[in-house]
């Protein structure tokens, strides 16, 4: 597989088979992760990869504190979306649109609330993936490094593509960012940026056939000199 084919072909994976990803797999990927691009190679990326047991604690326990209210806002100055409607709409657009595109996958209607919410939790349960990975910070690091952060999780999402494995990016465990913290026993200056679904994609569940709208180049490059 080319780096091309991998970036092509990535989604944000919703739906794995029950198929485990043994240790030293996982590990090895993690390794060659560690090339990913790193400003003064600073390197700031923590993870905790959960399985198993583990991770089944952290799903009962995103089920009782998340059951009252799963969607609401992120705690703390660090949300996962800007302000959308103080900024160019156009984001808010693609937004909406990525969103009604998946619950037409899997046939949920705009109108039924309480299964749209009954869906969300599912991000809660990684999906039915046998790996979830936490992606740690120290709340010190300035925007670049949260940049870097971001370099690396794409790294680890392409070199999954290549073992045919898939991912899910998943920045609504900030919700929890507390809670977290208080599981993993983090010192006062780390925190959970986001969490990361990994396995194996169900290839017959229809919302893995969801392929995102990308905005055409038109709206995205200013091309001078050329």
């Amino acid at each position: 597989m080319t780096v091309t084919e991998a970036v092509r072909q990535r989604i944000s994976t919703r739906a794995f088979l029950d198929e485990p990803i043994p240790k030293a797999e996982l590990a090895d990927l993690l390794t060659i992760a560690q090339r990913s691009p790193s400003g003064g190679n600073l390197q700031p990326w923590q993870v905790i990869a959960v399985a198993g047991e583990a991770k089944e604690e952290i799903i009962a326990m995103a089920q009782r504190v998340l059951a009252a209210d799963p969607m609401g806002p992120v705690p703390g100055d660090r949300p996962v979306y800007p302000d959308l409607k103080v900024i160019d709409p156009v984001y808010d657009v693609r937004r909406r649109r990525v969103g009604e595109m998946m619950y037409d996958k899997i046939g949920i209607p705009k109108e039924d609330r309480a299964a749209r919410i009954q869906w969300f939790m599912h991000n809660y349960r990684f999906f039915g993936a046998p790996v979830g990975l936490f992606l740690i910070i120290d709340t010190r690091m300035g925007h670049g490094q949260w940049a870097h952060m971001g370099m690396y999780m794409q790294t680890i999402a392409l070199l999954a593509e290549e073992r045919g494995w898939g991912t899910c990016m998943q920045e609504c465990w900030a919700r929890m960012r507390v809670e977290l913290h208080d599981h993993f026993k983090l010192d006062e200056h780390h925190m959970v940026y986001a969490g990361m679904a990994l396995g194996i994609p169900d290839p017959n569940d229809p919302v893995n056939d969801l392929y995102a709208d990308r905005a055409p180049l038109s709206e995205i490059v200013e091309f001078k000199g050329f």
